[in-house]
């Protein structure tokens, strides 16, 4: 939904409190609330701010709530703070006055203005008139980004005291991919981190689900994971995390802005993973350790 009155919580949890699957499911970039004073100080309008979410993403995932799966779901976009990103990885050149330069870590992804507080869009320019406070910096971690990331902690930690191990299920949505060779792109990517962040049998069952309902799937390329999974995916510790990216020329519009006539379909994808994901988790011990 688009927001209007009352400010939305930043961050919620949909389905139960207590775990009642060893899968966790995140939506880090589907938020929709523009808080006013983003829209205030932004050289850019909301309509072109859009394009950083993962439109709708929270549509597809949401159902899921219903079958039992616990969902943590950011409400406030990307434009203004990213989930996907250490509290680290920030442009100094964006927040006045500068952080010490050991506080923050200039990444590929700060480079190319998508740190944990977006700076630019392609095609747009920048998205700020001017930096942003070190106080409103802090209060968008505080209020936003350590809740997000602590929710997911703490389910997780949950299920795997449950169940004796969990799963974390990380939703994305990426814009068509180009071919390749003659190879018609990929519709789907699941990223396990080049293998660090699960057991492989994950990856494979997710990859075999989504193939077997027709839609062309990548491992790893171009997409492996981001900040999320690094944080909380601890194979070592039976913590394993996925990220799911998903094309939105398959499930929105033209446009890529509403929802299209094939939503339902590609959530029930979704379903199926997260089914697939608990049955692995759920099999014999010796099962997952013969991979």
């Amino acid at each position: 939904m688009e927001y209007s009155g009352s400010p939305p919580e930043h961050v919620i949890r949909l389905g139960p409190d207590t775990p009642q699957s060893p899968v966790i499911v995140s939506v880090p970039h589907a938020g929709r609330y523009y808080p006013e004073s983003l829209l205030e100080s932004a050289r850019l309008d909301e309509t072109s701010l859009r394009s950083l979410e993962d439109r709708h993403v929270d549509s597809l995932v949401a159902p899921l709530a219903n079958k039992g799966y616990t969902v943590v779901l950011a409400q406030v976009a990307r434009a203004w703070i990213d989930f996907n990103r250490s509290e680290r990885e920030i442009d100094p050149a964006m927040v006045y006055p500068p952080p010490k330069q050991a506080g923050f870590e200039l990444t590929a992804k700060v480079r190319g203005g998508l740190g944990l507080v977006p700076r630019r869009l392609a095609r747009h320019g920048n998205i700020y008139r001017h930096a942003i406070t070190q106080s409103d910096l802090s209060d968008r971690i505080r209020s936003a980004h350590r809740p997000y990331h602590g929710e997911i902690s703490d389910l997780l930690d949950a299920a795997r005291q449950r169940f004796g191990i969990a799963v974390l299920l990380d939703c994305h949505s990426m814009p068509p991919l180009r071919a390749r060779d003659g190879q018609a792109p990929a519709e789907i990517v699941i990223g396990d981190r080049h293998g660090k962040s699960s057991a492989p049998t994950f990856a494979a069952r997710a990859v075999d689900i989504c193939r077997d309902l027709g839609f062309r799937t990548a491992l790893n390329t171009p997409y492996a994971g981001g900040h999320i999974l690094n944080r909380h995916a601890r194979p070592e510790r039976d913590i394993h995390g996925l990220q799911l990216e998903i094309c939105r020329s398959i499930y929105l519009d033209r446009a890529h802005d509403q929802p299209g006539p094939a939503l339902q379909r590609v959530s029930a994808m979704v379903a199926a993973i997260a089914d697939g994901l608990a049955s692995e988790a759920l099999s014999p011990p010796d099962a997952l350790a013969a991979e």
